[in-house]
């Protein structure tokens, strides 16, 4: 348990960031789910669409520091990848 008023503070933004950053997790793999569900359906154009806000929403995790900005890449790539495959 924390003991200075300053601890006390960092232990309630903590809490509050934390919450703030499952929140922000949560929404960007909503959108990995549509990409998802898109691809499990074989529609390109839906996934395509998809992945274009799902990349905005990742990008958007890293300025927020959620992801680091190789981890995005990686991810984005990846997906982008296996929406190519189809045909």
């Amino acid at each position: 348990m924390a003991h200075t008023v300053q601890a006390k503070k960092r232990t309630r933004q903590v809490k509050k960031h934390t919450q703030i950053n499952r929140m922000r997790r949560n929404r960007i793999r909503t959108f990995m789910r549509l990409v998802e569900d898109a691809l499990q359906e074989g529609d390109k154009a839906a996934a395509m669409g998809a992945l274009k806000v799902l990349q905005r929403e990742i990008m958007r995790g890293v300025t927020k520091g959620i992801f680091h900005k190789n981890t995005a890449s990686r991810r984005i790539s990846r997906i982008n990848s296996r929406i190519k495959a189809i045909t």
